[in-house]
């Protein structure tokens, strides 16, 4: 028999869906729908010319670049064409080789110099704003002429130096992975409907 919940417990878990509702309320404001669009509809342009989309962050933000990657490789919400993404995560013998012999703070960066071309984008994922590894990417890509698209959380911070800036409304780090994950969502929704109209698939 499962022991009743204890007012504690269910004054906690209230409490955190009331975040994620505020989070997603925020979101609804012009300024971030128009945002969403703004990146949706500069990944299509980049796609329909021939580019792809890097994906990098730590951790969690690791798995949510991984995931979104995926989204373009595989499919989101239909069966259509494969668009063309990569998660600079996921390969264990360039990350510990570059982590090795140049410092972990070029793990992403290196890999940008190898993969990426004027007409790509990288898209950066950081809950601070301040990952190192994620910052220097981002900087690398400007110098080519490579798109930047930031997630973070409300402040920016050495993430400003992006293209698009996706400050999500959230301050704490759960939060604003729940937020990521949900706008990363939006987008490649909308850029697989824009890129692959579903009524043909």
């Amino acid at each position: 028999m499962v022991a009743p919940m204890t007012s504690d417990a269910a004054g906690f878990i209230g409490g955190e869906i009331a975040k994620v509702r505020a989070g997603l309320d925020a979101l609804q404001d012009a300024t971030y729908t128009s945002l969403l669009e703004e990146i949706s509809v500069r990944i299509m342009d980049c796609l329909r010319g021939g580019g792809k989309v890097m994906f990098c962050g730590n951790g969690g933000s690791a798995a949510d670049a991984q995931h979104l990657a995926a989204e373009l490789v595989g499919r989101q919400n239909y069966d259509r064409p494969a668009a063309a993404g990569i998660a600079l995560t996921v390969d264990t013998s360039c990350l510990t080789a570059i982590s090795n012999d140049y410092g972990y703070e070029t793990v992403f960066s290196r890999q940008v110099e190898a993969l990426g071309v004027s007409g790509d984008i990288l898209i950066g994922i950081s809950t601070s704003g301040n990952s190192k590894n994620v910052v220097r990417a981002l900087a690398t890509a400007n110098e080519r002429c490579i798109t930047t698209i930031s997630f973070t959380g409300i402040d920016p911070r050495e993430m400003a130096i992006a293209d698009y800036r996706l400050c999500v409304p959230a301050r704490e780090t759960a939060k604003i992975q729940e937020l990521h994950i949900i706008c990363g969502h939006i987008i490649f929704a909308l850029v697989e409907l824009g890129l692959f109209p579903k009524e043909t698939h």
